[in-house]
């Protein structure tokens, strides 16, 4: 399985981006996918999930700002990310995962997402 993160970039506080995580190799409609992030000299947590049958869920952090959602047609989960803070700088990566919400690949190279103040 392939997982591709793309659309993260520079952007100033208050601001938006839209980051896409294309999937192959795999039966996408099937699978629980999530978007983590890793921020410098922190651990990598996850911050949405969203099911095969598009239940979403988030973190404390980003709730009412992120919005995940999919496009099984493209093979792709997105993550829309709004009213950006400077603290959601990181890079963000996307993963399959399994019933009990644990990552299933190894990871790829993420997608920087760099807030400025």
């Amino acid at each position: 399985v392939q997982l591709q993160a793309s659309g993260g970039g520079l952007v100033q506080a208050g601001g938006s981006l839209r980051l896409s995580c294309a999937a192959s190799g795999t039966i996408f409609s099937i699978n629980f996918m999530g978007w983590y992030r890793q921020a410098p000299g922190k651990q990598r947590e996850l911050v949405a999930t969203i099911t095969s049958g598009e239940t979403t869920n988030y973190a404390d952090s980003v709730k009412g700002r992120f919005t995940i959602s999919r496009d099984n047609a493209k093979n792709t989960v997105y993550l829309q990310m709004n009213n950006l803070k400077p603290e959601d700088t990181a890079v963000y990566y996307c993963n399959r995962l399994t019933h009990q919400g644990r990552s299933i690949d190894s990871w790829g190279q993420g997608t920087l997402v760099t807030v400025s103040s």
